[in-house]
């Protein structure tokens, strides 16, 4: 998986995907499209390309789905100790 820059021909738009094997990812793609059309800075674009590409090698590299993922999914150590925390 990588980040790719995209810029639009006869403009100087820019902005941010994330690629696999087979091209864009998906859902990645719609929240970066989402983020660009609510006029987020290209940086601020870029920045959650690497958050979410990192996060989807994560999963992928723990055989889970996006969709499906828990908190206790999220490999922090401290997971079991927060969601076993009772008032």
């Amino acid at each position: 998986m990588l980040v790719q820059r995209v810029l639009m021909p006869d403009s100087s738009f820019e902005s941010w995907t994330v690629l696999d094997d087979s091209g864009p990812v998906a859902p990645i793609e719609r929240y970066l499209a989402y983020l660009t059309d609510i006029e987020r800075s290209p940086n601020t674009v870029k920045a959650y390309a690497h958050d979410l590409k990192d996060w989807f090698v994560f999963l992928q590299m723990r055989g889970l789905e996006w969709r499906e993922v828990r908190l206790e999914d999220g490999g922090c150590p401290l997971s079991e100790d927060i969601l076993n925390t009772g008032p």
